[in-house]
C-alpha cells in the first residue's frame, strides 16, 4: 500500500515513522490521530526480527523436536510481518527472509516424519544437524541438503520467490514502469515457480538457488538500473529451462 510515513499526532504533537515503527498509534499518548507530512510512498515491509535465540540456548535441554512447533510458528509470524519495499525502497531478497522460509516448511516435515516413524537414524541426524545450522542463522549451500528435505526448501524459496516478485512488480507499478524486458523476465520467473509448486518441489538441488539468484538480480536491476544484472538474470532463467 502506499502511505504517508512520516506521521504527526494530532493530539500532542510527536512525530515518528510508520515504516520504522510500523503503529498508527501515537508513541507517546496512544492517539490513532495523525496527519502526514510527506508524500505517500509504496511501502509493504514492517518491523521485524527473527528472535530463535531462547530456542537455540534450550536446544540440550529440550530435543529439537520439542521445539520445532514454536520455531514454526515464530517463522510464520516473521514472514507475515515483512516484505521487500521500505517507505518507497526496494530492499534484497535476504538471507534471513529465506531461512524462515525453510524452516517454516522444513520444520514441518521433520514433525511429519518423526510422528510417521519414517525417519532412520542416520536421516534423523542429518536432518536434525541441517535444521541446527538454519536454527543458527547459517543458509547452507544445495550440496549440503538432506535428500529428505530438498522438496521442502525447493517449495519454500518458490514461496519467497514468488512474494518478492509481487513486490517487484508494485514497485515498477508505483514507479509508473513500463520496463518490458524485466516485466518479462519476472513473468518467465513465475512461470519456474509454478513448476517447482507444480512438481511438490521435485526439482533438482541447484534449482530453488538459481531461482533465489535470479530474483536478486532483477532486483538489482530494478533498483540500481543495471543492465548486467538484467542479463545475469536472463542467462539463470535460461538455465533452468
Amino acid at each position: 500500500m502506499e502511505i504517508r510515513g512520516e506521521r504527526e499526532c494530532t493530539a500532542c504533537g510527536t512525530r515518528w515513522s510508520y515504516y520504522e515503527t510500523g503503529e498508527v498509534a501515537c508513541p507517546d499518548c496512544g492517539s490513532l490521530r495523525s496527519v502526514g507530512h510527506e508524500e505517500r510512498k509504496l511501502h509493504t515491509d514492517g518491523p521485524a526480527e527473527l528472535d530463535l535465540a531462547p530456542l537455540i540456548e534450550g536446544i540440550d535441554e529440550r530435543p529439537l523436536s520439542e521445539v520445532a512447533s514454536e520455531v514454526a510458528e515464530r517463522c510464520r509470524s516473521y514472514r507475515r510481518k515483512r516484505g521487500f519495499v521500505d517507505g518507497g525502497e526496494l530492499r534484497d531478497l535476504d538471507d534471513t527472509y529465506l531461512i524462515a522460509s525453510e524452516l517454516g516448511t522444513a520444520i514441518g516435515s521433520y514433525e511429519r516424519s518423526l510422528s510417521s516413524g519414517a525417519l532412520e537414524t542416520e536421516t534423523d541426524d542429518a536432518e536434525q544437524l541441517y535444521l541446527l545450522a538454519l536454527l543458527g542463522g547459517e543458509r547452507p549451500p544445495p550440496a549440503e541438503v538432506p535428500d529428505s528435505l530438498v522438496s521442502a526448501r525447493a517449495l519454500a524459496y518458490a514461496k519467497a520467490v514468488s512474494t518478492y516478485r509481487e513486490d517487484l512488480l508494485a514497485f515498477l507499478d508505483a514507479r509508473e514502469e513500463a520496463s518490458p524486458t524485466v516485466r518479462r523476465a519476472l513473468g518467465r520467473l513465475d512461470d519456474h515457480v509454478r513448476r517447482v509448486e507444480a512438481l511438490d518441489g521435485s526439482v533438482e538441488t541447484r534449482t530453488p538457488e538459481r531461482l533465489v539468484e535470479a530474483a536478486r538480480d532483477l532486483g538489482s536491476a530494478v533498483r540500481d538500473d543495471d543492465e548486467l544484472a538484467l542479463a545475469r538474470a536472463r542467462e539463470r532463467l535460461d538455465a533452468l529451462g
